[in-house]
């Protein structure tokens, strides 16, 4: 039997706490904003850099050799809340002489909720945070962003397909 693709709406966002080069009063804040509760997740993706490469006598193709990977920046969108964890973890990276990366992931789950696949990425930053747009004509929630530049994403399946 095919199984059906998983639906989009179910997720949760991590970061690992042992990771963190914050102060610890900082770090406890990280763990609690980004064991979920965002709206959207953009930016799961990797590029690879290809060089063209032509060779004398070869006039039907030209060579394309792989060069190195890039990694799209991570873009998490949430309701503003009164934590203030996103706007200090952004400013611990200007602060910092090492910077506040994290390691993280980004959860799939089933409709029944279980974990299905995960993103797993590593040495991320925050390095752009975006407030909410507040217009007083429209009743609309509060939105606050934050991109996450990092070093590496890798896929890990959770579940076999057919499992929940």
């Amino acid at each position: 039997m095919m199984e059906l693709p998983l639906q989009s709406y179910r997720f949760l966002v991590t970061l690992d706490p042992a990771d963190a080069y914050l102060p610890p009063a900082q770090a406890v804040l990280l763990t609690g904003f980004m064991s979920g509760a965002f709206q959207e997740v953009k930016g799961l993706g990797v590029d690879l850099e290809l060089m063209a490469h032509p060779e004398g006598g070869v006039n039907d193709y030209v060579h394309q050799l792989p060069v190195r990977h890039s990694w799209t920046r991570i873009s998490l969108r949430r309701g503003v809340v009164r934590d203030p964890g996103m706007w200090f973890w952004y400013m611990a990276g200007l602060t910092q002489s090492l910077g506040a990366r994290r390691d993280g992931a980004i959860i799939l789950l089933t409709p029944k909720g279980t974990p299905a696949i995960a993103w797993t990425f590593r040495a991320g930053l925050a390095v752009k945070w975006t407030g909410p747009e507040l217009v007083a004509t429209q009743n609309a929630v509060a939105v606050e962003s934050i991109e996450i530049a990092h070093e590496g994403l890798m896929q890990v399946p959770l579940t076999p397909p057919g499992v929940d």
